[in-house]
């Protein structure tokens, strides 16, 4: 007897997972424009590492703090909603980067990204779990490989933006012939008039974003979209979901994988510009590296996705894992351009985690897949945890005899190892919540 194929987005859901999709490559957008401002306000504001790193402490604790009023926002209206609100926090944010720029305050600065990632936080709380839903269960982990696949779209173009129209437009990034950046050396009056011509750069793409954004929300607000089984979790008392969730190991395990995937995510994609740029690289140049690691991201998310039709996505969770170790250990102990080549590599093995991460830890959850969803996306403070402390190393100047912008990635080698164990415990025990998954359906 023929087996019937499984749609991975059955036809009725066909439009609205078009427009929720492409909410992927919108926050890939925000992301990634937003991770090479790290080394464009440490020259233009004269801070440390460690001062820069705030922009990602800002950008990614917009999701910690907002992550679960976000579920309870959408358990008590609607996908839909969430998805509003979410774009309309967003462009709020983006636009914020006008007065930023006229008050040139780096704090100004910090708030706008906070207010944007709220919105972000909305839109990943709303989506993923929403994508999830589009379908049958056997296939949620493949549709979210395949929606998150458009997220490094957006990334790309956020990585291509911020190198052709900010990092190479700096005039604070100019150089001597010997390579000294000539804005050090500069009066603080010839400062302050580079630093009101930078800022107004780093300005003019957000304040578009925020226009284009606020189109993005008139077309899903007048756009007639579905009403998922999983939202009739309303009725599901929030303490009871949230014990469930505490006592499921898998879950919480998830959760904390999460954290430590973001965390390297952001500190990889971050620090390549000051490694770069301590072998004697430009900003620009360095941003170049990381459009190719972006690149490299992106083609092995589709072709990893395709392969979850024949092994188990625990499995290949924790052999990318495991990749990810080895080329973080070049980066560290080889450095120079080879060392450089390991940590654009190192892209390829992190491609299929954060979906493939929130799939595992979402399955079988049903009605407590909601605020379960938000805790996921609350562990994408990873991002605004680790790239400080990455930061506060690489001011060391050297550790244990290596450059410290080589030993700092040591951090992420510890965040590969967290994701190994956990994709290698899903795989050899995946039915180990089955009686908590039994007990949330009853509920």
């Amino acid at each position: 007897m023929e087996t019937k194929k499984i749609p991975v987005v059955p036809r009725k859901y066909l439009v609205p997972f078009v427009l929720i999709t492409s909410l992927f490559a919108m926050w890939g957008f925000a992301n990634d424009i937003t991770n090479p401002l790290v080394a464009a306000f440490r020259t233009i504001m004269e801070i440390s590492n460690f001062e820069a790193a705030w922009v990602q402490l800002a950008f990614y604790g917009g999701y910690g703090t907002m992550a679960i009023p976000a579920a309870l926002f959408i358990r008590r209206f609607s996908y839909k909603s969430g998805i509003i609100m979410g774009l309309a926090l967003y462009a709020v944010g983006a636009l914020l980067f006008f007065p930023a720029a006229q008050f040139e305050m780096f704090g100004f600065f910090l708030l706008s990204l906070y207010i944007l990632t709220f919105g972000l936080a909305f839109l990943e709380t709303t989506a993923n779990p929403y994508i999830l839903s589009m379908g049958d269960e056997q296939t949620a982990t493949r549709r979210l490989n395949f929606a998150q696949s458009f997220n490094p779209v957006g990334s790309l173009t956020g990585m291509f933006v911020a190198t052709n129209f900010i990092l190479s437009s700096l005039h604070s990034d100019r150089r001597d012939a010997s390579g000294e950046i000539i804005f050090n050396t500069l009066s603080e009056a010839e400062k302050a008039v580079i630093r009101t011509h930078d800022l107004g750069i780093i300005r003019n793409p957000y304040v578009i974003l925020g226009f284009v954004v606020i189109v993005m929300l008139v077309v899903i607000a007048f756009s007639k979209m579905p009403v998922t089984q999983s939202l009739h979790s309303r009725d599901v008392k929030v303490s009871d979901s949230a014990k469930r969730l505490f006592r499921n190991k898998k879950y919480m395990f998830g959760v904390i994988a999460q954290v430590f995937y973001v965390g390297v995510q952001i500190m990889c994609w971050t620090f390549i510009i000051h490694y770069a740029e301590n072998i004697g690289l430009t900003k620009a140049q360095g941003q170049n590296y990381n459009i190719v690691a972006m690149v490299i991201f992106l083609s092995s998310r589709f072709i990893s996705t395709y392969f979850m039709k024949y092994l188990k996505a625990s499995l290949m969770l924790g052999l990318f894992a495991v990749g990810g170790m080895l080329t973080t250990l070049g980066v560290i102990f080889i450095g120079g351009m080879t060392g450089l080549y390991f940590l654009v590599a190192t892209s390829a093995f992190m491609s299929l985690m954060f979906p493939t991460i929130y799939g595992i830890a979402l399955h079988g959850l049903k009605e407590d897949s909601t605020l379960g969803a938000a805790g996921l996306v609350m562990a994408i403070v990873g991002g605004a945890l680790m790239p400080p402390l990455q930061g506060r190393i690489i001011d060391l100047g050297t550790v244990a005899g290596l450059p410290a912008v080589n030993f700092s990635f040591i951090l992420p080698f510890i965040c590969f190892v967290v994701i190994c164990a956990y994709g290698f415990r899903s795989y050899l025990f995946p039915d180990d919540n089955n009686h908590l998954i039994r007990h949330s359906a009853k509920a």
